[in-house]
């Protein structure tokens, strides 16, 4: 069995993560990064393109086909609709084992990637 923290890192307000962990019944740690000094060091950022790219836009209808509810958020709340963000792995000592920056918002890194970067460097 491994031995980890699954944090959730957003830049947002303490309002709007709140809601979100709300809404969506998100249990894990929540850190808020209001500089974006974590977000830029994994040189993460925004795009107006890939976030509205036409494939990405048919997979969120496919969510809402499946009769899946998204997340309502107000207005006010909404910082950054174009974000690009990512799922990294850090060991104990903060070393970097996995770095999966999203190409658009439903990109994330397989369970093998995850499993294989945890085996390799024998956390445990």
């Amino acid at each position: 069995m491994l031995n980890m923290q699954v944090m959730v890192v957003s830049f947002g307000s303490v309002e709007g993560a709140q809601l979100w962990l709300e809404q969506t019944g998100c249990t894990f740690e929540m850190m808020l990064d209001s500089q974006r000094k974590v977000y830029r060091s994994f040189g993460l950022g925004s795009s107006f393109s890939k976030v509205l790219k036409f494939g990405c836009l048919m997979q969120l209808s496919e969510f809402s086909a499946a009769d899946r509810d998204f997340p309502d958020f107000p207005h006010r709340l909404l910082e950054d609709i174009y974000q690009l963000g990512g799922d990294f792995l850090l060991d104990e000592t903060g070393k970097v084992l996995l770095s999966h920056p999203s190409k658009n918002p439903l990109d994330r890194p397989n369970e093998t990637d995850l499993l294989l970067s945890c085996q390799c460097c024998d956390l445990k």
